[in-house]
């Protein structure tokens, strides 16, 4: 009697995860750009930033959905992302106020490095769970310093969204302004911030059991 075949996990995909991660704030801009009316402000911008919110939300449904069918799983951190665009998204809508949909990140990144720090503090280093083995053959000591190094650049966003939020929003006629700077200053800032690991990383253990196999 032949044994069945061990169920194969699924292949990892970084294109695919880019865009499960961006892909619904990426939706979000084009739908605002689509819908903003010439001149911005009054009604017709509060109409756009609606309907672009309800683009958003269904965005981040499909890339739950997606992430489970491709990669097999969902994710801690887009869980809670997920929920809190749901959340803060279905009050955008429901209330006609885009402060909600601003405030979204700054909370993200509030529980984000809250949790890391405060995991650090009990001995724990929360980003090798929640990575999982995105990082093979990283140290316990470098998983606790990308843990720390990651939940103080989480409140550094928040703080950094805040400020933003407040000079740029939709009762100044500015909220295109906050929404191409999480696209053309957040992202860049976080590729930055993560390729700027790298030399860590590689010094506590990163790719070490790959090396050693070969």
């Amino acid at each position: 009697m032949s044994t069945p075949d061990p169920v194969k996990p699924k292949k990892k995909s970084g294109a695919l995860n880019l865009l499960i991660d961006y892909g619904p704030m990426l939706a979000f801009f084009l739908a605002y750009r689509l819908w903003r009316p010439a001149g911005g402000n009054g009604m017709g911008d509060v109409v756009a930033i609606t309907k672009s919110t309800v683009v958003f939300i269904v965005a981040t449904l499909i890339a739950l959905v997606v992430s489970k069918w491709r990669l097999g799983r969902i994710a801690p951190m887009l869980w809670l992302s997920s929920g809190l665009v749901v959340f803060f998204g279905g009050l955008t809508v429901l209330l006609h106020d885009a402060t909600w949909v601003q405030i979204k990140p700054t909370a993200i990144y509030v529980a984000s490095g809250s949790a890391l720090l405060i995991g650090l503090w009990r001995g724990k280093a929360l980003l090798k769970i929640l990575l999982e083995d995105a990082f093979h053959g990283l140290s316990d000591e470098g998983w606790r310093l990308l843990s720390r190094n990651w939940g103080w650049f989480f409140l550094f966003l928040a703080v950094l969204n805040e400020a933003l939020r407040h000079f740029y929003n939709q009762g100044n006629g500015n909220f295109d302004t906050w929404l191409a700077m999480k696209l053309w200053l957040f992202m860049p800032l976080s590729f930055l911030f993560t390729f700027a690991h790298m030399p860590m990383l590689m010094k506590h253990g990163l790719g070490a059991d790959e090396q050693s196999e070969e």
